[in-house]
């Protein structure tokens, strides 16, 4: 049996002591793990105390209360970050409050738990935390091995999920407590919230089940009839509230059908992602213009937006998994940094390639050729 070693921060001893009771014999196992994994703990009173002894002790987890003696426990939990400890915070406070919440995440807190508690919230708790170091230990031993894809997925997947479902948790509370009041409406921002946490969380679990399907090798094509059009006007449709939001003129540049054998899924995706990126990195009022062109040896697909492109060093970075591009421009965006490496790959299975070209502040050209001479399981139909 692994034991994980917990420090309890807190400076009242009935706090310590019910800790100690509740977690004493506890032990946490799921099916996934080769072994269980029971608790040993430690307390001190105050931040100070717990600085001293994570700087000489290896830590796992932290139970760490808010309102203490001298430094509170927020400077502790950014002591941790910037000095770059390696082991997990939960907060656990009666203080608990949207702006601590979000303070507490922004500063790398797992998780938190308001007082008081019962003794099944903190094994609850407990467990979303052991789980959450047994899978940076799994990923670690991967990575020793080489294993270098499905260490990505695992870490990429792990690091990207826990604050949106962080946040999402303390939302939740603060709803359960009724502690902005009992009218729903004043609960609307943290819905909306919620909910736009959950749709990203969705979009970066697909695109790492792409990802590790198409390395894998295990992704067969399933090759049928596929009408572009249909497939780019689902894509359109897909984004049109985004546009309709910032404003933005799609215009189209296609026939009625433009028919090829393909894996539909693959062009969907392949569609969803170009268009999707042309709205949400364009610009309010601007435009994103779709052409599919039939050339004598090739198909053209060409995206284009007015939006806040990107420079030389940028677009070189692009095409690489888990890469996003990073300024003042983008860090409201949200994405997985898989979609356009996942675009590439799927269009190498069909002999075609991906281009950019981009301007800062002026847009950027996407577009996608296959060649349909060289295709042995691709038919252009007139």
């Amino acid at each position: 049996m692994a034991k994980l070693k917990i420090l309890v921060v807190d400076d009242e001893p009935g706090i310590r002591s019910g800790i100690q009771r509740i977690l004493r014999n506890y032990s946490v196992s799921f099916p996934f793990m080769d072994e269980d994994f029971e608790f040993e703990l430690s307390e001190v009173e105050t931040g100070e105390d717990a600085i001293d002894i994570i700087n000489n002790l290896a830590i796992d987890i932290v139970l760490l209360d808010n309102k203490l003696p001298g430094i509170d426990g927020i400077e502790v939990l950014e002591y941790i970050k910037k000095n770059k400890i390696n082991t997990s915070v939960m907060m656990i406070t009666s203080y608990a409050s949207l702006d601590l919440a979000v303070k507490a995440t922004k500063n790398g807190a797992f998780n938190f738990i308001p007082k008081p508690f019962t003794p099944q919230e903190l094994r609850t708790a407990i467990e979303s935390i052991t789980k959450h170091l047994f899978l940076k230990r799994m990923t670690k031993k991967m990575h020793k091995e080489g294993k270098q894809i499905r260490f990505q997925f695992l870490s990429v997947l792990s690091h990207e999920l826990k604050s949106p479902l962080n946040a999402i948790e303390g939302y939740l509370r603060i709803m359960q407590d009724k502690q902005v009041g009992t009218n729903i409406n004043d609960y609307e921002t943290m819905i909306s919230r919620s909910m736009e946490r959950i749709k990203g969380m969705r979009s970066l679990i697909m695109d790492l089940l792409d990802l590790t399907r198409i390395e894998s090798g295990e992704k067969k094509q399933n090759l049928t009839e596929v009408n572009l059009v249909e497939i780019a006007q689902l894509a359109i449709d897909t984004v049109e509230p985004m546009a309709i939001q910032k404003n933005i003129k799609i215009i189209t540049d296609f026939s009625k059908q433009e028919i090829i054998t393909a894996d539909v899924n693959e062009i969907e995706i392949i569609f969803n992602n170009l268009i999707s990126n042309a709205i949400k990195y364009n610009k309010d009022d601007g435009e994103v213009n779709i052409s599919i062109k039939k050339e004598t040896k090739e198909l053209k697909i060409i995206v284009s937006d007015t939006g806040i492109g990107m420079s030389k060093k940028e677009t070189a970075q692009l095409f690489k998994e888990f890469s996003r591009i990073r300024n003042e421009k983008t860090k409201s965006i949200t994405g997985s940094g898989l979609g356009l490496s996942i675009t590439q790959k799927f269009l190498k299975l069909y002999n075609g390639k991906i281009e950019v070209e981009s301007q800062v502040d002026k847009g950027s050209v996407f577009t996608v050729t296959i060649p349909l001479d060289k295709l042995k399981h691709i038919k252009f139909k007139e």
